[in-house]
């Protein structure tokens, strides 16, 4: 530590506060003194000039130290300059997310695009040191949140998405090279897109084969995961009369390519059946993704009170002990 700040220096103005304290103790010492009047101090010098008579100020003196430290502390003293070296876990993540019509089916709870928002929001909230992106697709593709370390900003923007705010349909490969896009001119060493669909590619103007070989070109890693139950999955229609009814469809996930999309990036595929299992792939992959980096982290504010406090503290103490032990007088 080499500089120190105060939060509140203006708490040391009652340092001057001293000033009359002492100039109290100095006049009331004086008036203590009784007068006599004799012919000779000759008799008296032993007993004026003793060890315990010449350090009977000790007691205030330490008082008043005590006091200038208190002072201190209320104007919070704080180190400026303080830097550590600090191990930290660092990686460029982009979330691509399906939200076409089909993601409204009702095998998950309460839906598959709601369940893949909350486990998603979970696993953001478990890694504050990643740069962290979002890129919703159905028919098309956008970002809706580029790579950003403000992950309450990111989990806002996730919250507002829904299923049919772009034209229904799911092109894998327009949402795969748009997350690719956001991923490949940053510095991270590490590069992770988590392309999450129910569903087949079945529009687009790129094959999610070619975009899965643009980002092995750039070095990002793919993990990708089939949302859906096996067999039927139930679905919410709307009727003649604008009732709900649900029904069941067939639940139809493209396993083949996104298991191609995985291996060519040497990612993962997975399949998640219900909101447990998704939970467990992204904790999965939380784990697999673990990149340690040396930082040097700069502490812009370091309070610095503890030490004196320590003082003050011990400086009471001694004056108590001194001041009714050795200095004790008598009523």
């Amino acid at each position: 530590m080499t500089a120190i700040e105060f939060a509140h220096p203006r708490y040391l103005y009652l340092l001057l506060g001293i000033i009359p304290l002492v100039i109290w103790y100095v006049l009331r010492h004086k008036s203590l003194q009784a007068d006599m009047q004799i012919s000779s101090t000759d008799p008296l010098k032993p007993v004026a000039g003793t060890a315990r008579v010449r350090m009977r100020h000790i007691p205030f003196m330490l008082r008043m130290s005590a006091l200038i430290f208190v002072i201190i502390i209320l104007a919070r003293p704080q180190s400026t300059d303080r830097h550590e070296q600090t191990t930290t876990e660092g990686i460029d993540i982009v979330l691509a997310i399906d939200i076409s019509g089909s993601m409204l089916a009702r095998d998950f709870t309460p839906d598959r695009l709601e369940a893949a928002k909350d486990v998603a929001i979970e696993f953001i909230s478990g890694r504050p040191n990643d740069r962290i992106g979002l890129v919703v697709f159905s028919a098309e593709s956008f970002t809706q949140c580029p790579l950003t370390t403000d992950h309450a900003v990111l989990i806002n923007l996730f919250k507002d998405i829904r299923s049919g705010i772009i034209e229904d349909g799911t092109a894998i490969g327009l949402g795969l090279s748009n997350a690719v896009k956001r991923l490949k001119d940053g510095e991270a060493v590490s590069k992770v897109i988590i392309l999450l669909t129910d569903g087949m590619n079945n529009t687009g103007s790129i094959d999610p084969l070619t975009a899965a070989e643009i980002a092995k070109t750039f070095g990002i890693r793919v993990y990708t995961i089939g949302v859906g139950m096996k067999g039927m999955a139930p679905y919410p229609f709307q009727d003649v009369f604008g009732r709900t009814v649900i029904q069941k469809v067939p639940v139809e996930i493209d396993e083949n390519t996104l298991q191609e999309i995985a291996d060519m990036t040497n990612g993962n595929y997975f399949r998640a059946t219900n909101n447990e299992k998704l939970r467990q792939i992204y904790a999965k992959i939380d784990q697999l993704e673990k990149s340690k980096i040396d930082v040097k982290e700069y502490s812009r504010k370091q309070e610095e009170y503890r030490l004196f406090a320590g003082i003050a503290l011990m400086l009471l103490i001694l004056e108590m002990l001194l001041r009714y032990t050795v200095f004790r007088g008598i009523p």
